[in-house]
């Protein structure tokens, strides 16, 4: 019955070859996951499967328990791959900090388009929906956990969602399969294991479908969701720009309930994870609303938002690029930093480039960052101006003014990515294409 499951979900999804990926705690329901993803593979041998666990660091156990997930895995006769991961352990819920640790780590070390899977199941999700519950979330948070959703370049996929805790520990009892205990399961200090070993076992004694409902309750939200989400979609393309950003002028053109819900789309997509209505009312407030004239910003964790000329950007963290330099070198691609994109100067030609005379001689040509004190005649423009005024004109958000690439032949600049060439540089022999990375 759990293997049937287990086999039908799977195959749903791995229709052609690729990676599989058991994300294994050692816990009694990845240990199931393991035993019946032995059972899959022997039926299925066209794909790739590897075994990963993730090493925190929060129990003196987690060493031995590592160890004793890469003896199963081999047992089995599984590729294994043990990852440790560090994190601050402060501030924010350190639940939270392990879960995303746990995630970054997994993405990273599996192939584009893996199938990473994961053992929650139908306790869990009625876990997650009360706990969202407690938040005061909306429908979109109370669809709890979706069976499948993206990973980075992969997929997440929860197999057994449909499956109660019970069913799980049945079989590995009937199977006779060993799992480590991780003591901090016990430890009531953290919601989830409140709710798991104190609430919803009083609550089953009572209503003992209530699991059933939640769970219920939860996939009609996440209909509802897919509903909204296919209403909204021709409205969002309306409000976003090709450069990733969101217009305002647009977004105020319609009702204050639709601002809110376009805006929170957005900034999901952009950051991957939702705000809160708090949040929200002070972006509206604060950025959305502000003085046409403003460039306000605001933090939102490791994300920045900011307002330039009627427009929303959500900027992850950068680093200061000022001082950075590189060689560019004719028709080879050049890795800019701090995820800039890549620079090309190509022989080429193309439908997005600025054109510009090759390089003479023994000219060097290389990539630089900081306009301060630096001055340039455009082509088509009279006289020199300083490079910060010219960035105004052209309508360079303030914070990519130390971020666009400059173009030097030898000592002297040569153009501005996108922007523009310099008087003494142009030419029809080349072309300087800027892919940046929104």
């Amino acid at each position: 019955m759990l293997f049937s499951v287990f086999e039908n979900v799977l195959s749903s999804y791995a229709v052609t070859p690729r990676q599989i990926v058991l994300a294994f705690s050692g816990g009694v329901d990845s240990r199931v996951m393991l035993d019946l993803l032995s059972t899959y593979r022997d039926i299925h041998p066209q794909h790739r499967y590897l075994i990963i666990h993730v090493h925190h660091g929060l129990s003196r156990h987690a060493d031995a328990w590592m160890e004793r997930c890469r003896e199963w895995s081999t047992d089995a006769g599984f590729d294994f791959k043990g990852v440790k991961v560090k994190f601050e352990k402060q501030g924010e819920s350190i639940e939270k900090q392990a879960r995303e640790a746990r995630y970054r780590a997994i993405s990273s070390n599996v192939e584009p388009d893996a199938l990473v899977l994961t053992a929650q199941h139908s306790d869990d999700q009625a876990e997650t929906f009360l706990l969202a519950l407690k938040r005061g979330s909306g429908p979109a948070g109370l669809a709890a956990m979706p069976q499948i959703r993206a990973l980075g370049q992969a997929q997440l996929l929860r197999p057994l969602l449909a499956v109660s805790r019970q069913e799980i520990e049945t079989y590995a009892n009937e199977q006779g399969l060993a799992w480590v205990e991780d003591e901090s399961n016990l430890d009531c200090r953290f919601d989830r294991n409140f709710i798991r070993q104190q609430w919803l076992p009083k609550v089953r004694e009572r209503w003992p479908g209530f699991v059933k409902a939640v769970n219920r309750t939860s996939l009609l939200c996440a209909e509802q969701e897919t509903l909204i989400d296919e209403l909204l979609e021709e409205h969002d393309a309306r409000i976003q720009l090709p450069d990733g950003g969101l217009s305002i002028a647009v977004l105020q053109t319609y009702s204050s309930r639709m601002q809110v819900a376009l805006l929170r789309r957005w900034l999901k997509k952009v950051m991957g994870q939702s705000v809160s209505k708090v949040q929200l009312k002070e972006i509206m407030h604060s950025v959305v609303d502000a003085a046409c004239d403003a460039n306000p910003e605001m933090r939102l964790g490791e994300w920045m938002l900011r307002r330039f000329q009627s427009t929303l950007y959500c900027l992850i963290k950068m680093n200061d690029v000022t001082d950075e330099q590189r060689d560019l070198a004719l028709n080879c691609v050049t890795d800019l930093p701090d995820n800039l994109g890549t620079l090309l100067m190509t022989e080429s030609r193309t439908v997005h480039g600025l054109s510009l005379r090759s390089p003479r001689g023994e000219e060097r040509v290389t990539v630089k960052f900081n306009p301060e004190g630096v001055y340039a005649h455009p082509l088509g423009r009279q006289g020199k101006r300083k490079l910060k005024k010219l960035f105004q004109e052209y309508g360079v958000p303030s914070w990519m003014r130390r971020r666009t690439p400059l173009i030097y032949f030898d000592d002297q600049l040569a153009g501005v990515a996108d922007l523009f060439v310099c008087v003494g540089f142009e030419g029809q022999e080349c072309e300087l294409v800027w892919h940046k990375i929104h």
